[in-house]
């Protein structure tokens, strides 16, 4: 999340640095916050649950599907290798931010390239972050109402249970959801306000693991599964651009920068970010690596873009319809409680970019209401609209979300105003900036060929 900032000198500053979006130190009552409580810093596990949550979105479901176009090899080999250049993006981000006492990564930007980098980086941000809730909302429409892809009709989960009819169908689903679910849960102006809904939010995304493992499992004990394919078939040129289109969805899954600098301003020990930020990364590198070998030895060539929806035939195993029902529903509602940190971070970013000269968003309840409901409304509408989440995936990962990753880091390094950087940082950040260049250049190009 980067908090709002402009090019209107000292008042923009101190906009951006007095709002967290609350400070830890506010007292009671302060400006209208959600619970009117005391808070004196968010606790370790309170932060590793939203930094969790913030990357454990819904990447996830088109992680089997990246394994139908990489291999099995290759795919898990490149999630680690993504989960790495996380790390070390942050790293440098965080090293970064305290050597210019930035408080968010737009004056960590706004430090390096001045008001430009810092409007070039909530324009990404909030790039990023519609698309990332679009994806949210397709899938919540995919899972409940169904989905049609490749000729082929997948029934939701409302729609098996009570048949198509027009209070089920996608449209009714999304304005229940979120008008029922993402409206309220988007009203709380505190990341650490989120933590219990993160940690359910974790607890479901590991529910989804530990079935589809076992239904993997037990379905391999038995023989009822064929060899996986282990590496891509490459044959001609065609096929070796289209290995390039897994790019974004690898940069999407882990992205979390955006929400590194709220949840380190609330913590009662600073020090505490980097653990942290490894404990987030490997519990998610966990869940994104048993799902991905598990969905893909499941499924194989069959996996579909969504693997949720994958999940509506008879999967062979006993109850397989029970199975079905609680891999589909504890997933969207993991979705439906990621939903309001991403926004969360969203709000502020496009609050600076239309209002940079405005008193904090906080302590404005109208402006606040507004920006919420508009928000909210753009990405209902574009769930509507948008055919499936490879397509969204393509664009939000090969543009916004690989510069929030691992450009504008890397850039930060390069440019290095503090004479803080290693020989071994500006390698590892020429690294970054070319291989996150050319990998998502090609994918483009190889998505659009397709």
């Amino acid at each position: 999340m980067v908090m709002p900032i402009s090019s209107g000198g000292d008042h923009a500053a101190e906009t951006e640095s007095t709002e967290s979006l609350i400070p830890k130190n506010q007292q009671r009552g302060g400006d209208g916050d959600d619970g009117g409580d005391d808070f004196h810093g968010a606790s370790f596990a309170g932060a590793v649950f939203n930094l969790s949550t913030t990357i454990v979105g819904a990447g996830i479901m088109a992680l089997p599907a990246t394994m139908r176009v990489l291999g099995l090899v290759p795919g898990l080999v490149l999630i680690v290798l993504a989960a790495l250049l996380t790390d070390a993006s942050i790293e440098l981000l965080v090293r970064y931010s305290r050597a210019a006492g930035s408080k968010s990564y737009g004056r960590a930007m706004g430090d390096a390239f001045g008001p430009i980098g810092r409007g070039f980086l909530q324009f990404c941000v909030v790039i990023n972050n519609v698309g990332v809730m679009v994806v949210y909302m397709i899938i919540i429409g995919d899972v409940l109402s169904g989905t049609s892809s490749r000729g082929v009709h997948h029934h939701g989960v409302i729609e098996g249970w009570f048949g198509p009819n027009r209070w089920n169908g996608r449209f009714a689903i999304l304005t229940i959801t979120t008008l029922g679910v993402f409206a309220p849960l988007a009203c709380f102006k505190r990341v650490d306000s989120l933590r219990f809904t993160s940690a359910v939010s974790v607890a479901l995304a590991v529910v989804f693991v530990v079935i589809t493992a076992g239904i993997a499992i037990f379905k391999l004990a038995r023989g009822q599964i064929p060899m996986p394919q282990m590496f891509p078939d490459v044959h001609d040129w065609p096929s070796i651009w289209r290995l390039f289109t897994a790019a974004p969805v690898l940069v999407t899954a882990f992205i979390c920068h955006y929400n590194v600098h709220p949840i380190y301003n609330e913590l009662r020990d600073s020090l505490q970010i980097r653990p942290i930020v490894r404990t987030s990364l490997l519990l998610c590198s966990a869940v994104y690596i048993t799902t991905s070998f598990f969905g893909f030895l499941l499924f194989g060539d069959s996996t579909l873009d969504d693997v949720l929806a994958n999940f509506d035939s008879n999967l062979g195993i006993p109850y397989s319809s029970f199975f079905n029902d609680a891999v589909r529903v504890s997933y969207v509602l993991h979705l439906m409680l990621v939903f309001p940190i991403v926004f969360h971070a969203l709000r502020l970013n496009m609050d600076g970019l239309l209002f940079p000269s405005a008193r904090p968003l906080s302590g404005d309840n109208r402006r606040f209401g507004v920006v919420t409901a508009v928000l909210l409304a753009v990405i209902f509408l574009a769930a509507n609209f948008i055919p499936n989440i490879w397509d969204a995936f393509q664009f939000t990962g090969a543009t916004a979300s690989v510069c929030v990753a691992y450009i504008f880091p890397a850039a930060i390094t390069l440019r290095d105003r503090h004479g803080i950087a290693r020989k071994r940082d500006k390698s590892l950040a020429v690294f970054m900036i070319v291989l996150a260049v050319v990998a998502n250049a090609v994918a483009v190009y190889s998505d659009a060929c397709s």
